[in-house]
């Protein structure tokens, strides 16, 4: 054999998304453990996720990624939404590392920061879902 594997019948249903059977190939699964990174360390990573959830923020970031660097006034008037609903959004999206800003004279320029643009290129790579 292998691996060594653990077999256990489970005494409940636990319904179409769980095993009956608890099955577990202990070399493989502890090769994949030792691979994952630790809860913590994908905090950030959750953040940026939590902060694109919002389906105006996320219009607004691909509002950014086809159009480089924005101010408000075109973000807002490109997604149909007020200056002021943008803003707090871009200020959502600037907290959790998605997006910078730099003054130009009375307008604030944005534009998604590299991990942004990363975030937002897989977000495009997803295939279409029915």
């Amino acid at each position: 054999m292998a691996g060594q594997t653990y077999r256990r019948a489970l005494d409940c249903c636990h319904g179409r998304d769980a095993c009956a059977l608890l099955c577990i190939d202990f070399d493989h699964a502890e090769a994949l453990r030792a691979r994952l990174p630790e809860a913590g360390a994908l905090a950030g990573d959750a953040e940026r996720l939590r902060a694109l959830g919002d389906p105006t923020r996320l219009r607004v970031a691909h509002a950014l990624r086809a159009g480089e660097e924005l101010c408000v006034c075109d973000v807002a008037w490109i997604v149909g939404s007020s200056q002021g609903l943008v803003s707090h959004h871009l200020r959502h999206l600037r907290s959790a590392g998605l997006v910078t800003s730099r003054r130009d004279g009375k307008l604030v320029m944005y534009r998604l920061s590299e991990s942004g643009l990363a975030t937002m290129d897989l977000l495009a790579a997803v295939p279409d879902r029915p």
